[in-house]
């Protein structure tokens, strides 16, 4: 039984910094890709950003490149999210999902296995 547990959200003032976290347990990952979506109230829920577990690669969407890092601790079985220079605009719940493949990455519809969610607010 996969299971992904998120932490870190929080309130924040635009352009400052946060970190959430997700935990990952259940299977082994070798493979897989690990990712951060968001939503937005009233919104869809958007792709943020993917790592793949076992080669380190990853993908961005465009409004967080070089402001969002991606990144994973494979003995503790954690992802992270580095949240720089954050902007009003990225007020949402953050999901942390995992899939089997890389293919595919920006369709929630294609990832398997979500967290709970942690909420984020930047205030202006």
């Amino acid at each position: 039984q996969v299971r992904l547990v998120e932490s870190g959200g929080g309130l924040v003032q635009a352009g400052g910094s946060l970190t959430l976290s997700c935990a990952a347990s259940g299977r082994t990952f070798s493979g897989y890709a690990m990712g951060w979506f968001r939503q937005a109230p009233g919104k869809d829920r958007e792709f943020v950003a993917a790592i793949n577990w076992s080669s380190g690669n990853t993908y961005y969407e465009d409004s967080v490149k070089g402001r969002f890092t991606i990144s994973r601790d494979n003995a503790e079985m954690t992802m992270y999210l580095q949240m720089n220079s954050l902007k009003p605009e990225d007020t949402a719940v953050y999901y942390c999902a995992s899939r089997g493949s890389w293919n595919g990455l920006g369709d929630p519809l294609n990832w398997g296995y979500w967290g709970q969610g942690t909420q984020v607010t930047v205030s202006s």
